[in-house]
């Protein structure tokens, strides 16, 4: 228990100390940073390496109600792609907030986040990951304001609305499920919840899956994440493939696959009516990507669709469902935050945002461009890279759920696929073949070694779980395992 409590609660406490800590240099300041972030990495991996699935309570609200950490396989799954992803992100942002203002603020926020979503993975109950779920947002939205502009202060007011519609409906499920006492998390959900089919039930769900699903940016709800693309790229970057939209993600699939269950769910109007949602998400997000003109915005919209992909998913509400929903959690995180990594790579070192500014940048940047290649290969799911896998996962539970309305949503990832391929690889085409006689562009260079390493390494990584996804299909087959 101690281990879990030290890597939650050490970067949070410790992180946002630093604001009030007189560090002789700004130095100084990111070297304790970065090694707040190293040692929590470290713990987390020990924990996930070590620590069985026992129950750990830090302290009881009433009998039946507690605070407390467990380690399941879902958990494991989301904590050790945050101890994974957010090192990366940090060697990153070495480099990107060196150009960048109130360095103090980023850095205590950054750091508190990683607990805070550690937090969210370790939790062994609903209402213990609601509790890290809500900090999580209050530690974020100073985040997206960082610069202080009035873009940067209407994105964090709009970023705070959204997520407070979304705790509030959220927490209608909360409150229900420990009401009826489901709020442990379960795989395969409580069965105790069979002889309550009623109009509540699936209501209440329905009513909390949108609210979690602010956070992963369901239609209509979504319209805080294009908004949040203002702040600085370590936090967009970590915004849309890590913490905050994957929390989200976590949650409904925590609420659908451990809470509620299948067994209750599957055959309901609120069954259909989340796909249905899922859906509309995925096609409108990948059309705004495609007519989206600035750089940082289109991966905004690319990442409403792809977080659809894993809510539609979520919501066949099979094993092969959830199996290939965690597949896309882990490709698409992967593979976005290093597009992510590109497009702050060429805003600081070529001083561009619109799509039509890149054309020719594939010269200057041939590294850079490169990864971003990569990304765009692994989003629209082209073998061998990783996203072909976890979409190919997907197919196959909506084939065999026999289901329409699941074909159908399949469908619409198909097309999405290949809208994602039109607007990522036309990225890809300029930069790397520009038009007959366009100048070379000027003022443009190759990013240093600390934005590039970890660009370079997630690129690895796309190809490698593509190439050999067999561990990672054994981790998460045994997480959802009833």
């Amino acid at each position: 228990m101690a281990l879990l409590c030290i890597a939650v609660f050490l970067p949070m406490a410790a992180g946002l100390l630093g604001l009030a800590l007189p560090f002789p240099t700004e130095g100084a300041r990111r070297w304790y940073h970065c090694g707040l972030i190293a040692v929590t990495a470290a713990l987390a991996w020990v924990a996930i390496l070590r620590l069985g699935g026992d129950a750990y309570t830090l302290f009881r609200f009433s009998p039946d109600l507690a605070f407390a950490f467990r380690l399941d396989g879902a958990g494991r799954l989301f904590a050790g792609l945050a101890a994974t992803l957010w090192p990366f992100t940090t060697v990153y942002a070495l480099d990107y907030m060196a150009h960048e203002g109130n360095p103090g603020v980023f850095w205590a926020f950054f750091t508190a986040a990683f607990g805070i979503t550690l937090g969210i993975a370790f939790a062994a109950d609903l209402l213990t990951m609601y509790v890290f779920y809500e900090l999580l947002t209050l530690v974020t939205i100073p985040l997206v304001m960082h610069a202080m502009t009035r873009a940067a202060i209407q994105a964090g007011i709009q970023y705070m609305v959204y997520a407070m519609v979304g705790a509030a409906l959220g927490f209608i499920g909360v409150v229900y499920l420990i009401r009826v006492g489901a709020q442990d998390f379960v795989a395969g959900g409580h069965e105790a919840l069979l002889a309550g089919v009623g109009a509540p039930l699936p209501l209440v769900f329905a009513v909390a899956f949108v609210g979690f699903g602010v956070k992963a940016a369901i239609w209509p709800l979504h319209g805080w994440l294009p908004g949040a693309a203002v702040a600085p790229t370590p936090v967009t970057a970590l915004l849309h493939a890590v913490a905050v939209v994957k929390a989200g993600v976590f949650a409904c699939l925590r609420l659908t696959w451990f809470c509620f269950g299948p067994a209750v769910l599957r055959g309901t109007w609120a069954q259909y009516a989340v796909m249905a949602l899922a859906a509309v998400t995925v096609l409108y997000g990948s059309g705004m990507a495609l007519k989206e003109r600035h750089f940082k915005r289109r991966l905004a919209y690319s990442t409403i669709a792809n977080l659809s992909y894993i809510l539609f998913a979520i919501a066949l509400m099979t094993e092969a469902g959830m199996v290939g929903a965690l597949l896309h959690m882990v490709a698409h995180s992967t593979a976005k935050i290093m597009a992510f990594f590109c497009a702050g790579a060429v805003l600081h070192y070529a001083h561009r945002e619109q799509v039509a500014e890149l054309e020719g940048l594939g010269r200057a940047m041939p590294v850079t461009f490169g990864c971003f290649a990569v990304a765009a290969f692994a989003l629209t799911g082209i073998p061998p890279f990783n996203g072909f896998v976890s979409k190919w996962y997907m197919g196959l539970a909506a084939a065999e759920s026999g289901d329409m309305a699941a074909l159908l949503g399949f469908g619409a990832v198909l097309l999405s696929a290949l809208l994602t391929a039109i607007y990522l690889f036309q990225i890809v085409i300029a930069a790397f073949f520009p038009r007959q006689g366009h100048p070379l562009p000027e003022g443009a260079g190759e990013a240093s070694w600390r934005m590039l390493a970890p660009m370079v390494v997630l690129a690895a990584l796309c190809l490698l779980m593509g190439l050999f996804p067999g561990a990672l299909l054994d981790l998460i087959r045994e997480a959802v395992a009833l």
